[in-house]
C-alpha cells in the first residue's frame, strides 16, 4: 500500500516454571513467525541489491531509459496480470507451498540472468523474459505470504509483531541496498544477481519447514472464477479498502517509475553513479527501521486516517529528484518517506488483521496487490516518453504532485477518517498442530500482510 502455522511445543504460559531462554522470546513470536521473518530478511538482502544490478546490467549491455523502462515492464505486468490467480490459488492450495514455488522460480530465473550477464552476452529482450519470471513467481508469492504471515499473530500485539517483522525486512533492505550498490561498482551486477539467487534458494529451503499440521482446511469452494468472485465482492463491500487501493494504484505506479528508471538516471548523471543511489535506497529502509521501531509503541485509535496522513512524505524523494538535491539531500528525503510508509504499512496491515475474514485473506490481498500495482506497467514504460514530453525534472515534478492529489483525495472517504482500532475484536486463531501457535496472543480477529513498495518475496 503493499510481504503462519505454529510449533508442536506448549505454550510457556502452560508451564509451571518457564525456562528462562524462552521467556525471553516475546509471546507472539512463535516458530512460523520467526521462519517467515528469517527468510523475508535473507530474500530482501538479494532483492534490493538485485534491483540495482538489474538497472546497471541494462546500461552496460548500451541499453538507454526506455530500455530500462522495458525490463521494468516486463517485471510488473505479469506480476498485474497473474495477481488474482495467484490469490485464488492460495486460499484453495497449502500457501507455503505456493511460497515455496514461487521462490524455486524466482530462484532459477534469477541465476540464468545472472549466468547471461557475466558471461558478457545479455540481450534486452533476454532480460525482459527473466524479469518476467521473476514477476510471475512474485504475484503468486505475495497473496500466500500476505495470508500466511497475518495467521501467524493475533489480538492485541497483532500491531507489535507487523511493526517487528516489517522492522526485519527493511533492516535487511538497508543492508541489501547499500551493499547491492557497492558490489555493482566493485565486481558488477553479474555477481549481485547471483547473490540474488541464493537467497531465493535458501529462502525456500527455510519456508518448506512451516509448521502447517494445523491450518484448518478450506471447504471446497464453487470454482476459481466463484472464489474470485467472492473475494471481490469483499473487496468492493469496504470503501476504505477499495479507495486507498486505487489512491496507491497512482503512487505505487509513479514511485516505480521514479525508484526503476528515473532515480539510477539522475544518479549516473548528477549524483556520481550507482554507489550514491544504493545508499540513498538504504536511507529509505533506515526510515523504515525507524518508522517500525515508533510503531511498536504507538498505537493510533484511527490507524487509516493517520496512515494516510502519512503519505504525503512519500512524494519528497520525487522532488529531490526533481531539483536535483546533492546526494545527502535526496538520501534525507528518502529517510523521511520511509518513516511515513512505515507508520501507513503497519496501520494498513493492523486495519486488515482486524477487519478481513482469515478464510478470505490471499483473494482480498490478491486484489489489494492487484489495484495498487496495475499502474506499474504502465508507468514505467511511459518513462521514456514522459522524459521526451516534460523533461526529466517536469515529470518528476508532475509524479510528486500526483501522489499529493490522490492522498487529498482519499481523505474525503468518510471510512478512511473514522476507522477506529478496535481493542478486543473477533480474530481467527493463529494455526498451528493444536490450532493454536505457541507464543501467539489469544485473542480477536482475522487477517492480511505486507508487502513493490512493500516486501519482497
Amino acid at each position: 500500500m503493499t510481504s503462519p502455522a505454529g510449533s508442536p511445543d506448549s505454550p510457556a504460559s502452560l508451564s509451571p516454571s518457564p525456562a528462562p531462554s524462552r521467556s525471553r522470546r516475546p509471546e507472539w513470536a512463535g516458530r512460523n513467525y520467526l521462519l517467515l521473518t528469517a527468510a523475508t530478511v535473507v530474500t530482501n538482502l538479494g532483492t534490493h541489491g538485485a534491483l540495482i544490478a538489474t538497472t546497471w546490467a541494462v546500461f552496460d549491455s548500451g541499453g538507454d531509459a526506455g530500455d530500462v523502462g522495458l525490463v521494468a515492464m516486463a517485471r510488473f505486468l505479469p506480476l498485474v496480470l497473474f495477481l488474482l490467480i495467484g490469490g485464488a490459488v492460495a486460499d484453495r492450495l497449502p500457501r507455503h507451498r505456493v511460497m515455496v514455488a514461487a521462490n524455486v522460480l524466482n530462484c532459477v530465473s534469477q541465476a540464468v540472468f545472472a549466468a547471461l550477464v557475466l558471461s558478457g552476452g545479455a540481450r534486452i529482450w533476454q532480460m525482459m523474459v527473466l524479469t518476467a519470471l521473476c514477476g510471475t513467481g512474485q504475484a503468486f508469492f505475495n497473496p500466500a505470504a500476505e495470508g500466511m504471515l497475518m495467521a501467524t499473530v493475533s489480538g492485541e500485539q497483532a500491531s507489535r509483531a507487523f511493526a517487528v517483522f516489517r522492522m526485519a525486512m527493511h533492516g535487511a533492505s538497508i543492508g541489501g541496498a547499500a551493499l547491492g550498490g557497492a558490489l555493482v561498482a566493485f565486481v558488477g551486477p553479474g555477481w549481485v544477481l547471483v547473490v540474488d539467487a541464493v537467497a531465493f534458494a535458501v529462502a525456500g529451503g527455510m519456508r518448506a519447514f512451516l509448521d502447517v499440521r494445523g491450518v484448518p482446511e478450506r471447504a471446497p469452494g464453487g470454482g476459481l472464477f466463484s472464489d474470485l468472485r467472492e473475494g471481490w465482492q469483499e473487496f468492493t463491500g469496504r470503501p476504505w479498502l477499495w479507495s486507498i487501493v486505487a489512491q496507491f494504484s497512482v503512487v505505487v505506479g509513479l514511485i516505480g517509475a521514479v525508484e526503476a528508471v528515473y532515480g539510477p538516471l539522475v544518479a549516473r548523471e548528477e549524483l556520481g553513479g550507482a554507489r550514491p543511489w544504493g545508499f540513498a535506497l538504504a536511507a529509505f529502509g533506515a526510515g523504515t527501521v525507524a518508522g517500525a521501531v515508533l510503531m511498536t509503541r504507538w498505537k493510533p485509535r484511527r490507524m487509516l486516517f493517520v496512515g494516510t496522513l502519512c503519505v504525503f512524505p512519500i512524494a519528497l524523494p520525487s522532488a529531490a529528484l526533481a531539483v536535483p538535491l546533492p546526494a545527502g539531500g535526496l538520501t534525507a528525503a528518502m529517510f523521511v518517506s520511509g518513516v511515513a510508509i512505515e507508520v501507513f504499512g503497519v496501520s494498513w496491515m493492523t486495519t486488515m488483521h482486524q477487519e478481513i475474514p482469515e478464510e478470505k485473506l490471499s483473494r482480498v490481498s490478491a486484489y489489494d496487490w492487484f489495484g495498487s500495482t496495475a499502474l506499474l506497467p504502465l508507468t514505467t514504460a511511459l518513462t521514456g516518453p514522459a522524459e521526451g514530453a516534460f523533461g526529466r525534472s517536469g515529470a518528476l515534478w508532475g509524479a510528486a504532485a500526483l501522489m499529493v492529489l490522490v492522498t487529498a483525495l482519499v481523505l474525503l472517504v468518510p471510512d478512511v477518517r473514522n476507522l477506529t482500532r478496535r481493542p478486543h475484536a473477533p480474530a481467527h486463531p493463529p494455526a498451528g498442530p493444536t490450532g493454536k501457535e505457541p507464543g501467539a496472543v489469544p485473542g480477536p480477529r482475522s487477517a492480511d500482510a505486507e508487502g513493490a513498495v512493500r516486501g519482497n518475496g
